[in-house]
């Protein structure tokens, strides 16, 4: 094994928490941003000298650019950047005030945007390094009250699809790892959820809401497994541009598509009709 340098935002809890954990047990020396003295305390705690907490909010854009070049005066030059700070917004779109949207995406949008870009120009002038962008399955199936974030999620899939284009000239790769339903804060205490107030969609939403609530912290995924996953991937020689990690993730991407290709083929007279 290759032993390597891992930045990776948002390490207080769920998956960067259980990457961190999997990355020093195998080895690696790991950045991890955190938001209070009391997290940065207990993340150094993990290991003695690998294990390297920086201040950050990722919507501190500005600050961005110098936390970067700081952690790599210290540490070494960074050699695998894994974004995953990010959170999920649930409420019924008409529910849901713009404000709302715009956090969704400063956070999961903006802050994963700003942090590569500071590393970007690093990876191309070194002519390597890989970009992780954790996404979701939400980046490719939808449901209803989480408008906000799916659409969060699928602009950081397009938008790492299109830098990994950009950037593989240059020996740097670009994965979006989309993880289906796992344990992990994410549908707890980390969701932010917009009141209910409009009672023509409660029969539609309220059983999705309350079996969301019930079910977590008992998702089939396993936090610790997906991160030996993405050690895995951070180690191949030619990592893919995607990933999905989970079987609920793969049968439900699978049947997207599937229902896609469908559609276009139903409306493929239509189609080609607007040809000049």
């Amino acid at each position: 094994m290759t032993t390597k340098t891992i930045f990776i935002t948002g390490v207080s809890s769920g998956f960067g928490l259980a990457l961190a954990r999997e990355a020093l047990s195998v080895g690696h020396r790991v950045i991890g941003t955190v938001r209070t003295d009391e997290a940065r305390r207990t993340f150094e705690a993990l290991s003695d000298g690998r294990a390297q907490a920086v201040m950050l909010d990722v919507t501190d854009i500005d600050a961005i650019p110098g936390v970067v070049a700081n952690a790599e005066s210290r540490a070494g030059p960074v050699d695998v950047l894994v974004n995953n700070a990010g959170y999920g917004h649930e409420g019924i779109f008409e529910e849901s005030p713009l404000d709302e949207m715009r956090r969704q995406f400063e956070v999961n949008v903006f802050g994963a945007v700003a942090v590569t870009q500071a590393f970007v120009p690093r990876f191309r002038e070194r002519r390597c390094g890989h970009i992780v962008n954790i996404t979701s399955m939400g980046g490719f199936i939808t449901m209803p009250g989480i408008a906000y974030y799916c659409g969060s999620k699928f602009a950081l899939e397009g938008i790492s699809e299109v830098l990994g284009e950009e950037l593989r000239p240059f020996g740097v790769y670009v994965t979006a790892v989309a993880p289906g339903s796992f344990r992990t804060d994410w549908a707890g205490r980390s969701m932010q959820r917009s009141p209910r107030r409009i009672a023509d969609y409660d029969d539609m939403f309220n059983p999705i809401r309350q079996a969301r609530c019930e079910k977590s912290g008992k998702q089939l995924g396993d936090p610790a497994k997906a991160a030996r996953a993405i050690l895995t991937l951070i180690g191949l020689p030619i990592p893919p541009a995607h990933l999905l990690l989970g079987s609920d993730a793969l049968s439900l991407v699978r049947e997207k598509l599937a229902t896609m290709s469908a559609a276009i083929d139903t409306w493929e007279s239509l189609t080609r009709s607007t040809d000049g």
